[in-house]
């Protein structure tokens, strides 16, 4: 798959995470609950992956692989949920143009560092002088659009 392609795909990603985020925090508001609606939210996710998984694996893992892996690698589910829940509870409280601005800003900072040092396994990409000015171009952008 070429880079081209994948790109396109990280950008349909941005787009996914603000009309989710945009209909699941209305649902919140809807059912005056944002702990309901991200309960919807990710039971429908789970719901959609437990099929793609089923359908589309041809092995499973053995419950010597499942117990050979750190317990600390199954917390994703608590970010994921931490995530959503904020995101939909902060979204009709400051509006989706804001929460999602903030947060890309939130990513860039912490992206760097966990790629600086090559945390979650994830490959070394040492921050540069570069990388440090269009860090800063891109939070003085987001400062530009919200303020």
């Amino acid at each position: 798959m070429n880079t081209s392609y994948l790109l396109i795909m990280s950008v349909s990603v941005g787009v996914l995470v603000v009309i989710q985020g945009g209909i699941n925090a209305r649902l919140g508001l809807m059912l005056s609950n944002t702990l309901l609606a991200t309960t919807i939210a990710l039971i429908t996710s789970a719901t959609i992956t437990l099929a793609a998984f089923l359908i589309t694996t041809r092995s499973y893992p053995t419950f010597q692989q499942l117990k050979s892996i750190p317990l600390h690698l199954f917390l994703g589910g608590v970010f994921s949920f931490s995530a959503l829940a904020l995101f939909y509870y902060v979204i009709p409280r400051l509006g989706i143009s804001t929460v999602v601005t903030f947060g890309l800003t939130g990513q860039i900072i912490f992206a760097s560092i966990a790629a600086h040092y090559g945390w979650f396994g994830m490959p070394v990409e040492l921050m540069s002088l570069k990388k440090l000015i269009g860090m800063i171009i891109m939070i003085a952008g987001v400062y530009l659009i919200k303020f």
